[in-house]
């Protein structure tokens, strides 16, 4: 199928190469004109044959705003938006009630897999009427990892991007977990390697994963994480989580707290905060800031 694909960053360009590996045809526009097909938004519509798709895969807020109103005056009735990015699921409704009105369908997708997704595939959570996913399946397919797993139609509007920020909000927990424990591991006297204590745990243990194996990664670098500030990000999908729990009354306290240790990492050179900017670092490309 041919699809449409705005935003070459790190994660789209690489969509990019792996729905073309797959056999369909891309075209893609970036505001980079050295990594895009076409000038323009319009010249890319008119490449495409109808029944069109057009994937966003630009930043949360005001960019996809812009796109999603740019592309509703080039599309058809018929046509597909699918926004691939971190969006708040609560943009997804309005999103795609003014696409309606156009007679243009609306998916959202949850897209995980980071700078890794290229070889191993990507995890996707999309949410949208049957018939709108139905003409982005073969992109889906194209996508998702080898196997039976990977990929999941997770209901309504917002659905994608609501899984996808749960998703990230237990990711917080989990990178908060072995930072932690690093931590600690590396205060005590006793143990005297404590890189090999985590290389250890990546076999028969209940917490190995892909997380650990890019903890053990990051210490292979940079065995203490000298190198690194105790500095780190949140994208926003933390802080929605937390206030989606609030306002459906389910308590998350390790999530919560999690996010509220990278507040702490904004106010001191946090050990922790080494090993969650080294986790980002590894599994998503995200940037690190150096001492």
């Amino acid at each position: 199928m041919e699809l449409g694909l705005i935003g070459l960053g790190k994660m789209g360009g690489n969509m990019r190469e792996r729905i073309r590996r797959a056999g369909h045809t891309v075209i893609g526009f970036d505001r980079n004109p050295e990594l895009a097909d076409v000038d323009s938004l319009e010249e890319l519509v008119g490449k495409l044959e109808a029944p069109r798709v057009v994937w966003v895969m630009v930043p949360a807020g005001g960019p996809t705003q812009d796109t999603v109103d740019q592309l509703a005056e080039l599309l058809s009735p018929g046509d597909v938006v699918v926004d691939g990015g971190n969006s708040r699921w609560t943009d997804d409704v309005k999103h795609a009630e003014a696409l309606a009105t156009k007679g243009i369908g609306f998916v959202d997708c949850g897209v995980s897999g980071g700078v890794w997704g290229l070889e191993n595939g990507y995890a996707l959570m999309y949410g949208g009427e049957a018939a709108d996913v139905a003409k982005v399946q073969p992109v889906f397919d194209a996508l998702k990892p080898e196997g039976d797993f990977g990929a999941v139609h997770a209901g309504k509007v917002g659905a994608g991007h609501f899984a996808k920020m749960v998703h990230n909000g237990i990711e917080y927990a989990m990178m908060q977990a072995f930072a932690e424990g690093w931590e600690l591991l590396e205060a005590a006297p006793e143990v005297t390697d404590v890189r090999e204590v985590f290389r250890s745990w990546q076999e028969g243990t209940v917490i190995r994963s892909w997380l650990l194996d890019l903890a053990v990664r990051a210490l292979d670098d940079d065995e203490h994480l000298a190198k690194l500030k105790g500095w780190a990000a949140d994208s926003g999908e933390g802080r929605w989580t937390v206030e989606a729990a609030i306002d459906h009354a389910v308590p998350l306290p390790a999530i919560t707290a999690s996010l509220f240790a990278r507040f702490a990492s904004r106010q001191d050179d946090s050990p922790q905060m080494k090993m969650i900017a080294a986790l980002r670092n590894q599994f998503g490309g995200h940037a690190v800031e150096s001492k």
